[in-house]
This record gives structure tokens, C-alpha cells and sequence, in this order.
């Protein structure tokens, strides 16, 4: 028996292209939308709830900006930002989270990431009809933070009390400054399996913050690993899908290649009766961005008419999987006339004929009042 179950899994495997595993930074995810990760839909689930559609952009915490700033997220229609402030963690298994919230740290850090930028930023986003995603991370400079693990159990309790304290600090400030929605956190994957923890850490984040919460998930290491999505009401996605191998492939191949990962989020949506929303998602101005996006030193020629096409291929793949209820573009820089431009190879769209396709889906996603 054992044999011939064997038998019929290699078989359905060797009829299903499933892209091989590929590393983000110094992991080896495995890809999500893998049919060996669906789980069944529960019985009697819900409809996952439908919420109005983000159009979104990653906001850059920068330097001192002026209001003025966010003018130009109008012109493509955005109607949400995501903020990221930060806390520091030396190393990969290290139990300590510095923090610095009032404050640019010494490690790093900028105005826009701390209290008085994020207040000020959001008062300013709310004054032109944009909501506001806080979304605290944790940056180490040990490697990428979805490889966080910790040693022994007395360090895990550690970090646990260290993250508790730093996302409930974001919690307040995220209540206090009117934020539309909340990230209880960010690419974890290697703290997900402590599912007693976060569930504590989501019970005690609702008592100090009052609307819609989120974790946002790396789109190939804990987003079918993490079983507290039923604590959330959005589950989220960082959507660095692999969608071509070939350099400069045409938008009619890259639509091709998002119909595995969507069709999965749409099961993934049916399994747990919550809307997904993608809260990163975005390339290089390079010939390779289809193929390795995840990776923020990707090597390859300039092209912007494939970054414009990734992009396209996204808005006509959205249409057909209504379980995706948003996206944040990764990423939008406050300085708009240094930002981008024809010579950058990097995932800013600004100033590149990748702003005008954004424009484009985000308008026609307008249209259709969603």
C-alpha cells in the first residue's frame, strides 16, 4: 500500500510543474504554491471576506519629507501606504530586539521610521484620503529575518518577551495615529512554528489596537507553515513569485506564470475564510526581474519594458482570482524627482514606464469599484 501511494504522489508530482527551490538571501524556501502544501478546505468554511481593494505602495521612511510628498501617490491612484519601522537584531539566534522609537538608531534608521515621522507621515497621508498599513520588521545583520532560531528554549522566551514588547509599542502607535490596519509581523517564518506565542502575542496586540490585523508572509517559507491565520483577519503575502527563467519574457509568458501562485492563493483564501492581500510585491528594472525578484542584488542588463511588463502581467492576472483583495508596490521613495528614472535598475517604478502601468491597474481597479 505504502509502495503504491508512493507510486501515484511521484506521478502527480512528475504532471505538475512545480517550480524547484529556490533561496531568498541565505534561505532555502520551498515554492508556495508546491500542490504537496495544500491542505483541503475545512469543512463548512466561510467565503473569505471580501474587503475593498488596496492599491497600495511600500512608503520608504526616509529623511525629513514635506506633505507635499505623497502628491504624486494621486496621480496613480494609490489609496494605501505601508510604513516599516524597524528593530535591530545582532544575529540570526540572538534573543536580544534593540529598538529605537523615538529616534534614529545607531545601526541604522531614518526620520521617517521613527514615532514622530510614522505620526506625521500617516496625518499627512490621511489629509489626501490614503490609509495607512503599519508594518514593523525586524532587520538583521546576520542574514534575512525569516532565518531567525533561536538555541535553546530559555532564548526563545527571551525573544519572544523582546518581540512582544516591540510590536505592542507599534501596536499603540498604530491606535494613537488613526493606521488603518496593523502588522503583528513580517517574514518570521523561522519563529512561525511557536504558534502558542504568536497567538498571546495577536491576543494581547487586540487589546492596544483596534482594527484590522496581519502577518505578512514570505511567499515561500511560512505562508502554508503558519497556522494562526484564523487569529488574523487579512492574510498576507510578500509575493516575490518566481514567473519566468527567461530573460525579457513577454507579458502573455508572465501572465502565464502567476496563474499557480494566484490559484493558490485563492485555495489558501477558501481554506481559512480570510482575503488575501499581497504587502509586498515588486522587481527590478533588469531582463532577469521575472526570474529571481526576491533577490535585492539581482544581476542582469537594464530593461525597463520588462519591469513595465512584470507589472501588466499582474493587473490582467488580478481580474480572475477575487480572493486577492490588494497590493503593495515594493517600493515608493519620497524624493519623487530623485527617485527612479531611466537609468535605475532598481524595484523603484517611479519616473520608468512602470508608474504608468501602476497607474493604469490602479485606475481601472477604481473603476470598477472595487
Amino acid at each position: 500500500m505504502a509502495a503504491l501511494l508512493i507510486t501515484l504522489l511521484g506521478a502527480v508530482a512528475g504532471a505538475i510543474l512545480v517550480p524547484q527551490e529556490l533561496a531568498r538571501r541565505d534561505a532555502q524556501p520551498i515554492p508556495t504554491h508546491s500542490p504537496m502544501h495544500r491542505k483541503p478546505p475545512r469543512a463548512g468554511a466561510a467565503a473569505a471576506k471580501q474587503i475593498p481593494f488596496v492599491r497600495g505602495v511600500c512608503w520608504e521612511g526616509a529623511e525629513k519629507i514635506d506633505s507635499t510628498d505623497l502628491d504624486p501617490l494621486l496621480r496613480i491612484r494609490a489609496n494605501w501606504i505601508s510604513q516599516t519601522p524597524f528593530g535591530w537584531q545582532r544575529v540570526l539566534d540572538s534573543p536580544e530586539i534593540r529598538v529605537a522609537y523615538g529616534r534614529p538608531h545607531r545601526w541604522g534608521g531614518f526620520w521617517g521610521e521613527s514615532d514622530e515621522g510614522i505620526v506625521e507621515t500617516t496625518r499627512w497621508a490621511h489629509a489626501r484620503g490614503i490609509h495607512v498599513l503599519l508594518k514593523p520588521h525586524i532587520w538583521t545583520h546576520g542574514g534575512w529575518s525569516g532565518s531567525i532560531a533561536m538555541k535553546t528554549d530559555e532564548n526563545w522566551a527571551k525573544w519572544f518577551d523582546d518581540y512582544r514588547e516591540f510590536i505592542l509599542h507599534y501596536a499603540d502607535l498604530a491606535e494613537r495615529s488613526g493606521a488603518e490596519a496593523f502588522a503583528v509581523g513580517t517574514e518570521l517564518g523561522g519563529t512561525t512554528k511557536h504558534e502558542r506565542e504568536w497567538r498571546s502575542i495577536i491576543a494581547e496586540v487586540r487589546k492596544h489596537y483596534k482594527g484590522p490585523l496581519v502577518y505578512c508572509a514570505n511567499w515561500a517559507e511560512d505562508l502554508h507553515h503558519t497556522e494562526f491565520w484564523d487569529a488574523l483577519d487579512w492574510i498576507g503575502v510578500q509575493a516575490y513569485y518566481p514567473l519566468s527563467k527567461r530573460r525579457a519574457p513577454t507579458t502573455g509568458e508572465l501572465v502565464q506564470g502567476w496563474n499557480g501562485p494566484l490559484a493558490d492563493l485563492d485555495q489558501l483564501a477558501r481554506i481559512w475564510a480570510k482575503p488575501v492581500v499581497l504587502t509586498e510585491v515588486g522587481y527590478h528594472s533588469l531582463d532577469t526581474a521575472a526570474s529571481r525578484p526576491w533577490e535585492s542584488d539581482l544581476r542582469g542588463n537594464l530593461s525597463m519594458d520588462t519591469q513595465a511588463c512584470c507589472y501588466e502581467a499582474l493587473f490582467r492576472a488580478l481580474p480572475d482570482h477575487p480572493a486577492v483583495n490588494g497590493v503593495f508596490i515594493w517600493k515608493w521613495h519620497p524624493d519623487y524627482a530623485r527617485a527612479g528614472g531611466p537609468g535605475d535598475t532598481e524595484y523603484s517604478p517611479q519616473r520608468k514606464p512602470a508608474e504608468q502601468v501602476l497607474a493604469r491597474g490602479y485606475a481601472a481597479i477604481e473603476r470598477r469599484g472595487l
